[in-house]
């Protein structure tokens, strides 16, 4: 399991800059509760204009504090790991595998891979030398892990079944935020069924897609992460069109 490190904006990235050697991701958790306030202050003077029009459109200050918070995080590490002013960062989209159009995985132009996941108040921030994927979620209430448990894996539904009641919205947040960053660092999202991919409700994953190395990360109580890093040289996943 990965333990991720606490970014705060107001140390910015000062020794917080690990060398990345191939398949291994750098991760940064991000905590708005604590540091949204200093994140809005330096906000201004970070986020280009669109990220700030975005911003401002968020109804509820809690959403707009956490967007704030991972978007100064996400500019300054990717601008301390680049050498320019986190300002200066440009931000860019990969085509889709599986449309072509304009909307796939984030990407810099200068090769650093990355990708970021925000849940109520905690945002994941993984970097690598190779395409990566993350995600964090709050464990659901019973319900929702039961009408989203069936879409899975058939052997990770057969799983949630054997489980105690309440044992299984735990079980099906790890497998939710396995598959969402593995489908994330494919650049795919849910154009790829999530009953293709098993990668095991259990407190260990299982091999993750041929390429692709899957890791729980270390996140507080109540919530579940996962990353997922490309193997250097694997072809990524191509989708066609899901039928309505």
């Amino acid at each position: 399991m990965h333990q991720p490190i606490e970014f705060d904006p107001v140390d910015g990235a000062r020794g917080m800059l690990p060398s990345w050697p191939a398949g291994i991701p750098a991760l940064w958790i991000v905590d708005a509760v604590r540091h949204g306030d200093p994140a809005e202050r330096l906000a201004p003077g970070i986020l280009d204009a669109g990220e700030q029009r975005r911003a401002g459109r968020f109804v509820a200050p809690a959403d707009r504090r956490c967007y704030v918070a991972a978007h100064v995080a996400l500019r300054i590490l990717l601008g301390a790991r680049l050498g320019v002013e986190p300002r200066e960062v440009r931000l860019v989209r990969e085509p889709c595998p599986s449309c072509g159009g304009p909307h796939g995985r984030p990407a810099t132009d200068g090769g650093v891979h990355f990708s970021l996941s925000h849940s109520r108040d905690l945002s994941l921030l993984a970097f690598a030398t190779a395409p990566v994927g993350v995600d964090v979620e709050v464990v659901p209430n019973d319900r929702a892990a039961a009408d989203v448990g069936a879409m899975l894996h058939p052997a990770e539904v057969r799983e949630l079944a054997e489980l105690r009641a309440e044992d299984r919205p735990v079980a099906f947040a790890r497998a939710w935020t396995r598959k969402e960053a593995y489908l994330k660092g494919e650049g795919i999202g849910l154009a790829r069924e999530l009953s293709l991919d098993h990668l095991g409700t259990g407190p260990v994953p299982e091999p993750g897609p041929p390429g692709w190395t899957v890791t729980d990360v270390l996140v507080p109580a109540g919530y579940a992460a996962a990353v997922a890093v490309r193997t250097a040289g694997q072809p990524p996943v191509h989708v066609g069109h899901r039928g309505n």
